[in-house]
């Protein structure tokens, strides 16, 4: 049995779940509401304030799917309550990032700005000139949202500089050294 997929997700006050035919879950909560379809194959059952995942048997592809559906469902209760946040540094000379409405602009060393519109159900928030947080009530956009900010000046490890998570450690490299 796994691990994951046979603890229960809790269902907090104030959030209400409903499961429709073909497995598509809303989940409403403070912060939004979130959808999703999940495996026909998989039984979704809401009892005593908890949603159980069960599967009809041990094949391979039920057995990758109970603990996904579960972390999935999980992630979406968490989503509409607490809700998921992504910090981001600017490291570098003249690197910056600047906030105007939805639109976030980013000097990472290019000829020209990078702007970036944030997506529906997303927000980016500054903190000073260099620390970005992504926030939003899915984890699974907020994660993309902030790889594709990542992803406009990834860090290099000579000098450190690029956009990099908050808890990312770059391993760093010796430079160049003279011959003798």
């Amino acid at each position: 049995m796994s691990r994951i997929g046979k603890l229960p997700v809790v269902i907090p006050a104030g959030v209400t779940v409903e499961i429709k035919d073909g497995n598509t879950v809303t989940v409403k909560g403070p912060k939004g509401t979130l959808e999703r379809s999940f495996a026909p194959e998989l039984t979704l059952t809401q009892e005593n304030g908890e949603i159980v995942v069960t599967r009809p048997n041990d094949n391979k592809k039920e057995k990758s799917l109970h603990g996904l559906t579960r972390a999935l469902l999980h992630n979406m209760v968490v989503g509409v309550t607490e809700g998921f946040e992504k910090k981001l540094e600017v490291n570098g000379v003249g690197y910056r990032a600047a906030k105007q409405g939805k639109t976030l602009t980013l000097t990472l060393g290019y000829s020209h700005p990078v702007t970036m519109e944030d997506p529906e159900g997303l927000e980016t928030v500054l903190e000073g000139q260099n620390i970005i947080f992504v926030r939003g009530i899915s984890k699974e956009k907020v994660g993309q949202y902030a790889a594709e900010i990542r992803g406009k000046r990834t860090p290099e490890p000579y000098k450190g500089k690029g956009i990099k998570y908050a808890d990312e450690v770059i391993r760093r490299k010796v430079g160049k050294t003279g011959k003798k």
